[in-house]
């Protein structure tokens, strides 16, 4: 994480080699400290700023530090995760170089989307994690219904769909120490203001925009604000374990049930399934072609055509 920070100082010229040295020779809370002050610096693009502007949250993104480029959020949130940052904090960057999805997979990250991770101290165990990524997904699709999408809809477990394309992508990542959680960091990217035409050609099939979908260019400070304030409201309703309530919402909105997958779950365990429901547990409810039913908890689902 250092190395990254110095990294994208010395692209931007900002600092001398001596400055560098200095900088190299910091204890981790002091680095960590003058992580925060570049992320409080004033970005070009995305602005802190415009998102506080009457932000209606008690503490999600009450504290905001917004980067011009790093290889991934989640990985900044990680670190600052184990530095004391306050509960709610978040991290955005107007570019991620190298972001990365479920099971180590990238994704294209330049200007003109949101990237951003939130970081949590929800002082839950292992099990509740599912629930933490379908309640985001939740307050993803409510966000974008708000700006005029018709019908977004969450494909199990961290995409969001509009007409059958991926607009959404959601990492949840714990930081745990001896078995407990220090901290969940949840990781959003959403292709906002994006050229289709630029994504590498196996992404073009299956992947929109909202610019493609909505016809016009959104804001994406605005965007941003009504997320945290989405997020914030569900991420209430899971702090007072109002689990079945995010399940509701989400069932509303299911790309995947009562589609046929290919469930790829670990250790190269695939085949094919009828996904019949959601579990209490946030697992995927399948009906396999033999008959007989599972709960995929890990994995990954292929809508099968």
């Amino acid at each position: 994480m250092k190395e990254e920070i110095i990294r994208l100082l010395k692209k931007e010229g900002k600092l001398s080699d001596e400055a560098i040295d200095e900088i190299q020779q910091m204890e981790i809370n002091d680095f960590a400290d003058f992580v925060k002050e570049i992320g409080m610096q004033e970005t070009s693009y995305i602005s802190a700023l415009e998102i506080s502007k009457d932000l209606n949250t008690q503490y999600i993104g009450k504290n905001l530090y917004v980067f011009k480029e790093v290889s991934s959020t989640n990985t900044v949130a990680r670190f600052l995760s184990m530095n004391d940052i306050e509960d709610g904090s978040v991290i955005i960057s107007e570019k991620q170089t190298a972001a990365r999805g479920r099971s180590g997979k990238g994704w294209e990250s330049p200007i003109g989307g949101v990237w951003l991770s939130i970081i949590l101290n929800p002082h839950v165990d292992h099990s509740k994690l599912p629930l933490i990524t379908l309640a985001t997904g939740v307050a993803v699709a409510k966000t974008l219904e708000k700006i005029g999408v018709e019908k977004p809809e969450i494909k199990w477990p961290n995409d969001i769909m509009i007409n059958g394309k991926k607009v959404c992508g959601i990492l949840t990542e714990a930081v745990a120490k001896f078995n407990t959680i220090e901290s969940v960091i949840i990781g959003v990217g959403i292709d906002a203001n994006l050229d289709i035409e630029q994504f590498p050609e196996e992404l073009k099939e299956g992947t929109t925009t909202l610019e493609k979908e909505l016809g016009r260019k959104g804001s994406e400070n605005l965007l941003i604000k009504m997320f945290l304030e989405e997020f914030e409201e569900i991420s209430e309703l899971f702090d007072n374990e109002g689990y079945e309530s995010i399940l509701k919402e989400w069932r509303k909105r299911s790309y995947s049930i009562g589609k046929i997958v290919e469930v790829r779950e670990p250790f190269n365990k695939h085949y094919d399934a009828y996904v019949l429901g959601i579990s209490k547990e946030g697992a995927l409810v399948v009906e396999k072609i033999d008959g007989t039913l599972a709960k995929v908890i890990s994995g990954e689902c292929i809508i099968k055509n």
